[in-house]
């Protein structure tokens, strides 16, 4: 494979970070240009260029590059920017979206499925505290890089991504807390299916796209693990005496339990469920592999760290586990 000029907008802080880790290890020529405030020191071997992709982009001026990895860009007008200042100077652009762009996940999503449009009362220029424009920014910025750039973009629309360095503490939560053993709280039936993708998988499949130059809309998460393989590769990664109790998922809407965040990974709204069964197939044909679910547990074990917004309590667990066993 010929050396690819790679442009990361970003590049020291996860997505951007192991695209970054991905196309040196192939001997790539990687240039980061970000404000330089985020994990400096990494990359030495990489050119850096700074400047503020939201005002000033001088420093990408007069420059040319084979492709470029956008892994950080959540308002249209950033995003616009970004591409006009380079739809003459690279050859390819890849845009990293979010499955968030669907309007309904009531049922399974493919990338023909209908996208979320922004409210009246939801502002296009900033992204809201509580994430609820998220999607539907998602989505115009989408639209600005295919207006901008027509015929050479790619637009990448990942699920969850976990691994090493996930500052979300969502996926990262399972492997933490059934490390410390004991009795854990799992939400039921086992056999049902979650999606996620390990961040290493995603970054290497993006330099791959770079590469080929290879253009379309693809969603980019796993196939589906089940919440009892899921539990039983952290025990058996973790080593840990943990003892899994299913508690049944309309139990635990009962008790109040937040989905996603207070029980990271886990949805029980019949308007949200389809979430966990998007279909990936294209991205599959694509090229999109995925290494063994004890790798990614592994990642997050030793390299990722749980984060207060993320997870239940222990308190609070104890007490749902002994209701339940109460009713």
């Amino acid at each position: 494979m010929p050396i690819v000029k790679l442009l990361v907008l970003g590049g020291t802080k996860f997505v951007g970070r192991a695209a970054v880790e991905a196309a040196l290890g192939r001997g790539h020529e990687v240039t980061l240009f970000n404000r330089g405030e985020t994990n400096p020191e990494l990359f030495p071997e990489a050119e850096k260029l700074h400047g503020d992709r939201g005002h000033d982009l001088s420093a990408l001026a007069g420059r040319s590059w084979d492709a470029v990895v956008d892994p950080s860009g959540y308002v249209p007008h950033v995003v616009r920017r970004s591409a006009e200042a380079l739809a003459d100077s690279a050859d390819h652009y890849l845009f990293i979206s979010s499955i968030s762009v669907y309007d309904d996940f009531s049922e399974p999503r493919d990338e023909n499925s209908p996208l979320e449009e922004l409210a009246d009362d939801k502002p296009a220029d900033r992204l809201l505290d509580d994430y609820s424009n998220y999607g539907a920014l998602k989505v115009l910025c989408e639209r600005a890089v295919a207006e901008t750039i027509p015929d050479r973009h790619t637009l990448i629309r990942p699920g969850l991504i976990v691994g090493p360095q996930d500052p979300t503490g969502r996926f990262t939560y399972w492997p933490h807390r059934i490390a410390r053993g004991g009795e854990v709280l799992v939400p039921g039936p086992p056999e049902r299916t979650v999606q996620f993708v390990d961040v290493r998988d995603l970054a290497s499949w993006l330099i791959d796209l770079s590469e080929r130059k290879a253009g379309g809309r693809f969603n980019a998460t796993n196939e589906g693990v089940s919440w009892h393989a899921l539990a039983e590769t952290c025990r058996d990664v973790a080593g840990s005496d943990a003892d899994f109790t299913y508690v049944d998922g309309s139990y635990l809407l009962e008790q109040g339990v937040g989905e996603w965040m207070e029980l990271p990974l886990w949805l029980q709204d019949p308007e949200t469920v389809g979430l966990h069964t998007t279909d990936v197939s294209r991205a599959i044909d694509a090229g999109l592999t995925f290494r063994p679910l004890t790798d990614t547990v592994r990642g997050a074990l030793d390299e990722a760290v749980t984060t207060d917004g993320a997870g239940m309590a222990p308190e609070r667990e104890a007490e749902i586990l002994a209701a339940w066993k109460a009713r």
